[in-house]
């Protein structure tokens, strides 16, 4: 039976994957994102498209009505790929003091990778398919052993315990809720061929697997984990990396 399935961030990168992962398994899908020029060129059969900056309630609230509408009030899989560094996609203003600049890059980074996330998760949570809702939340390796941008890393570690206490809500009602935590991946904003030759190769070299994940990993396991066969995996973190952080 098809499925009513929404993915934030679902234009590009690990989105983008398992929109077109749903969409080939016959479900149907609902990309949000901020910017309608890169939903529209997402190659996603039949899904449809609505432009929302999910960080403010307007957006995300927007962005619910519309679905709801669109699914007739019945949500089955939410996933959350929105997120990025946010002093790359919001820059600071210019100005001379420290601590502003510190400020807004905290701001910047919790609103894009988790209130993104969180908003919306909070207006749909009342219309997710009961038993049988799945929400999976796409975090970073990041949040598990930091950065070098610690606001990044902080931000997607916020939504762990939020996954936690999802799972022990939603839990009776027969939904699960989990976190992907993705290490690097290739052909996204932040591990792409604007790389020095010698970083990648640092990086790369550091993976067991010997190798950079790719956005269909992250997609395989977000479709895993809806599928009947992860009906009994909730409230955890699972790791996507090739072993780079190992025992946690």
């Amino acid at each position: 039976m098809a499925r009513n399935v929404i993915i934030t961030g679902g234009g590009t990168g690990i989105g983008l994957a398992a929109a077109q992962s749903f969409a080939a398994e016959g479900d149907r899908v609902l990309l949000l994102g901020r910017r309608i020029e890169v939903l529209e060129k997402a190659d996603v059969p039949g899904a449809l498209r609505y432009p929302a900056d999910l960080s403010t309630v307007e957006g995300a609230r927007g962005a619910a009505g519309f679905a709801l509408e669109a699914f007739a009030g019945t949500v089955d899989v939410l996933v959350h790929s929105a997120g990025g560094f946010g002093g790359r996609t919001h820059p600071a203003p210019e100005g001379d003091d420290p601590l502003d600049a510190v400020a807004h890059e905290w701001n910047a980074n919790f609103r894009i990778n988790t209130l993104t996330s969180v908003l919306l998760t909070e207006a749909l949570r009342e219309h997710l398919t009961a038993p049988g809702g799945r929400i999976v939340f796409v975090s970073s390796i990041a949040g598990l052993r930091g950065s070098n941008q610690g606001s990044y890393g902080a931000a997607k570690a916020a939504l762990h315990p939020y996954t936690f206490d999802l799972a022990r809500q939603l839990g009776p009602r027969g939904i699960t809720v989990n976190t992907i935590a993705p290490g690097y991946i290739e052909d996204t904003d932040f591990f792409g061929p604007t790389m020095p030759e010698a970083e990648y190769r640092r990086r790369v070299d550091a993976i067991p697997t010997g190798r950079a994940g790719t956005p269909q990993d992250i997609a395989s396991t977000v479709l895993w984990l809806a599928s009947p066969g992860g009906g009994h995996v909730s409230g955890q973190i699972v790791q996507v990396n090739g072993g780079e952080l190992l025992g946690r």
